[in-house]
């Protein structure tokens, strides 16, 4: 795909009822368009809900789901089943990548992530009122996964489509930027998950001379169930949000000019092939960061010194506490990231931030060796170098694929890193882990090896910043320009 030389600009128009609305490329006078804060609201809220709802379930992976659904005398055998659940979500997403993508660009965006949302809202709820194993056997580990899987397939269609709502919006020189909210739900959403979890472990406090690291009795019965139950109050925000979404000109235009591929998943493997596996390798460092970073880290600061596989010894609400600080990081850097991919371009700024998330690996045991303070410091490094990975990708993942297979290759490359990152992330690390007799030495060679495929691929790959969100089409069917527009309400 052949970068143009300029792009056209846009300049601030005005709603129906008078609010400032953005003028993505391609939209002529007169369209109806979505707001700018009606954009950014729209594809922050709905990421927040989704990796809120995942990370509750990653969070109860470590705390909860050992003992309740994965019974066993070994807790490092209990924990690895946990978290291998925890992987099977990620081979769902591509499945729910193609599914939802195949949607999303032959029926729409807001349909789709509609639809997303509520798969996810919905698996969410019902894992929050399972019978655990003692209660149904092995019918409720089954149910779990079940559980499991639909969130995954879920959360397959819903990066994309969110990414998509921010950058076919997005004003002229201003993708990046906005590409970063649909990010920043990620942090949000750790936030919110984990700050629930913290209140509900306050309020239900293991009992006098118990092992502080341990969840009560009551917090095991029922108090870990209420996070997943008040998911349901914020799908409810997120649906009204997006229900009130237009269709991006963008995709308005694509469908009005007869360029809507019947099978866009054929269309986009034959045409972007290479496309794909650059945009898998460009997510590979990124998901195996994040989740050493959020999942890893959680079983590796709680465990205690003098456990069989050691580890730091931190009770639950410090270490939470630590992470959500570090967090904060991931937050800022994922909005500061978006101007810097807009100025000096995406392939750039991730080359270096790739670079250093190589040489942060390398340094994972002396930074741990200088005690608190050192492991602040990890993660308060990883978790910037997260926030700079992570932005850009909401803007240079779909720049890499034309509007009639944008929801379908950006979804399928997103999601099938999460495969090669993120599902067998958190079972690697914790083998390290054991390898290395409770040093994570070995995990950050393990992420500077990753760093290193995603930097060549950074390095094979071609800058995306000033590619027209509809060049595929009208490069293909230069009469496309002057086709007419008109978005369904």
């Amino acid at each position: 795909m052949s970068a143009p030389t300029s792009s056209p600009t846009g300049s601030p128009t005005s709603s129906p009822t008078g609010s400032p609305t953005s003028s993505p490329v391609g939209s002529p006078a007169g369209t109806p368009v979505n707001s700018r804060s009606r954009v950014l609201v729209a594809s922050l809220i709905g990421t927040t809900i989704e990796f809120y709802d995942f990370y509750i379930y990653a969070t109860a992976a470590v705390l909860v789901f050992p003992k309740l659904f994965f019974p066993s005398s070994d807790p490092t055998t209990a924990l690895l089943s946990s978290f291998a659940v925890f992987g099977a979500a990620m081979v769902a997403r591509p499945i729910g990548a193609v599914v939802f993508g195949h949607l999303g660009d032959r029926l729409g965006r807001k349909g789709t992530l509609v639809t997303s949302l509520l798969t996810m809202g919905i698996a969410t709820f019902l894992i929050g009122v399972l019978p655990t194993y003692a209660q149904a056997g092995w019918v409720a580990t089954a149910l779990l996964v079940l559980m499991r899987l639909a969130q995954g397939f879920a959360l397959g269609g819903e990066w994309s489509g969110a990414a998509l709502v921010a950058t076919e919006n997005a004003p002229s020189g201003k993708r990046a930027l906005f590409g970063t909210f649909p990010q920043l739900g990620a942090p949000l959403g750790f936030i919110i998950g984990n700050g629930l979890f913290l209140l509900m472990g306050a309020l239900l406090p293991s009992a006098a001379g118990a092992d502080p690291s341990q969840p009560s009795d009551a917090f095991l019965s029922w108090g870990w169930r209420v996070p997943f139950l008040f998911s349901a109050v914020m799908v409810a925000i997120g649906l009204w949000v997006r229900m009130r979404l237009v269709e991006s000109p963008v995709f308005a235009k694509t469908r009005e000019a007869g360029l809507v591929r019947k099978m866009p998943l054929v269309a986009v493997v034959r045409t972007h092939g290479r496309q794909l596996v650059l945009g898998i390798f460009f997510m590979l460092a990124t998901y195996v960061l994040f989740y050493l970073m959020t999942t890893f880290s959680l079983s590796y600061g709680r465990t205690a010194r003098d456990a069989a596989v050691p580890g730091l010894g931190y009770s639950y609400t410090t270490f939470v506490l630590m992470m959500i600080f570090g967090v904060v990081f991931f937050a800022v850097f994922t909005l500061v990231s978006g101007p810097l991919a807009d100025r000096y371009g995406r392939r750039t700024t991730l080359a270096w931030v790739t670079a250093a998330i190589a040489v942060f690996g390398l340094v994972w045991v002396p930074l741990i060796g200088l005690g608190t303070l050192g492991v602040v410091l990890w993660l308060v490094l990883g978790f910037t170098l997260m926030g700079m990975t992570f932005g850009p990708m909401g803007a240079l993942l779909p720049e890499l694929f034309p509007t009639s297979m944008r929801y379908t290759g950006s979804g399928i490359s997103y999601n099938v890193s999460s495969i090669l990152g993120a599902a067998v992330a958190p079972f690697i690390a914790v083998a390290l882990w054991e390898a290395g007799d409770g040093s994570p030495w070995l995990v950050g060679v393990y992420l500077s090896a990753m760093a290193v495929l995603t930097l060549v691929a950074l390095l094979v790959g071609k800058e995306t910043k000033d590619v027209l969100l509809e060049e595929g089409e009208s490069a293909a069917t230069p009469a496309a320009d002057e086709a007419p527009v008109t978005v369904a309400p």
